[in-house]
């Protein structure tokens, strides 16, 4: 099982849910990935499981084609395929692992955003990578909810941080120097989430500029306690990762329904929203109210 890199909280904790999954199961795992949101290093590590004739491969995709052709010979080569949190071309695996809705996401954080700005302004999205197919699809539908329930927000520019903390936060701190009419920013990875906000405090613009976006929530409570943030969203990673390995199990096993629901272990019946899609479920949203209910 492939994240998109290894080492940041996020992934870490979908490491997490994936380990609980295998021991439940009984199956040998491995969850590994390169250390940089590179597509050219998952690419290799496809290649490799595949040589070793593993099972099964799922991945978290950094480039929906680059990792095309190497799903696509593991499917050939008879291992089950399948993507979570960030989808591949949809005919290299056989099913995906979605942790939310795109739409989902993408009214979320407009709404958030649009309660704390009136519902207008220009606003900066700090996203990962401009190739990751999940946050392009978030990006899609923000803009959609925007033009039908906001006219009056629009999204100025859109500015990659590579899932590099420093990077973020220098990104946002350039383009906020260079455009201080910015109503507010937007950091769609949980990497840029904490990088935006820190940039904006560091900027002393705490009150004026909000942040909000895609979080863990031990490495946000600081800027929600500040201000700098008062809502985002995200899912539970720990969640997602066991329920890919619970679907990873049922492909090996040939019991993987195509509708309908599907069952999971601890997370009970989850819903096959298309005959290759399943969805965890609903976003969170975390604020000062719940946020220390969470521990990931």
């Amino acid at each position: 099982m492939m994240p998109k890199l290894i080492g940041i909280p996020y992934f870490n904790a979908s490491g997490e849910g994936a380990a609980e999954a295998a021991e439940e199961l009984g199956i040998a795992l491995e969850y590994n990935g390169p250390t940089q949101a590179q597509a050219a290093d998952q690419v290799q590590m496809i290649e490799q499981w595949t040589s070793q004739g593993c099972d099964a491969i799922s991945v978290a995709a950094n480039d929906p084609d680059a990792l095309a052709p190497a799903m696509t010979a593991a499917g050939e080569a008879g291992i089950a395929t399948s993507a979570w949190d960030a989808d591949v071309a949809r005919d290299a695996r056989e099913v995906f692992v979605n942790q939310a809705t795109f739409e989902g996401i993408g009214q979320t954080l407009v709404e958030i955003m649009a309660e704390q700005t009136g519902g207008e302004g220009e606003f900066l999205v700090v996203t990962g990578s401009l190739t990751a197919p999940n946050q392009n699809a978030w990006l899609e539908e923000m803009e959609a909810h925007m033009a039908e329930a906001y006219p009056d927000m629009s999204i100025a520019a859109v500015e990659p941080g590579e899932e590099d903390l420093a990077l973020g936060i220098e990104v946002t701190t350039s383009y906020l120097q260079a455009n201080p009419d910015t109503a507010g920013v937007f950091a769609i990875t949980t990497v840029a989430l904490p990088g935006a906000a820190e940039a904006v405090e560091q900027l002393g613009l705490t009150g004026e500029v909000p942040v909000t976006g895609l979080g863990v929530p031990s490495e946000n409570a600081v800027y929600i306690e500040s201000g700098s943030i008062v809502e985002f969203a995200l899912w539970n990673p720990v969640d997602l990762g066991y329920l890919a390995v619970h679907v990873a199990n049922a492909q090996i096993a040939g019991e993987l329904p195509t509708s309908g629901t599907f069952e999971a272990g601890r997370l009970g019946e989850v819903e096959l929203i298309a005959e290759d899609e399943i969805l965890l479920g609903p976003p969170t949203v975390f604020n000062a109210d719940n946020i220390g209910e969470f521990d990931f």
